[in-house]
């Protein structure tokens, strides 16, 4: 049985995204599974991450853009999604904190 997934997208006004990405999946890397390059980033939130009980794993993927650092989420519900929102948001905010806080406009 395959879960709906429910997506959010943001495109994050910064033209350090490709740093701010490459902070942010090391960060990760010592407790998640993450993929990236300078460009792009992949990294998947279990289920049962810090004791949570969602449904299915997350996806968080990143690219970094000349403008924009463009943010997807793939989460199992919509409170799933807005619990990712917010750790993602709160984890960029602090690696750019000489522009944060960054604006989410969240799709």
């Amino acid at each position: 049985m395959s879960t709906i997934m429910t997506t959010g997208i943001a495109k994050v006004p910064t033209r350090s995204g490709s740093r701010y990405l490459q902070q942010l999946s090391k960060h990760w890397s010592h407790s998640l599974t993450v993929e990236f390059t300078a460009e792009q980033s992949r990294i998947v939130f279990p289920k049962d991450a810090r004791g949570a009980t969602w449904s299915a794993d997350a996806l968080v993927t990143m690219t970094a853009q000349p403008e924009t650092l463009d943010v997807q989420i793939d989460a199992s519900s919509p409170e799933h999604l807005e619990a990712l929102k917010g750790t993602v948001a709160r984890h960029l905010d602090r690696f750019a904190f000489r522009e944060a806080p960054l604006t989410f406009d969240w799709s």
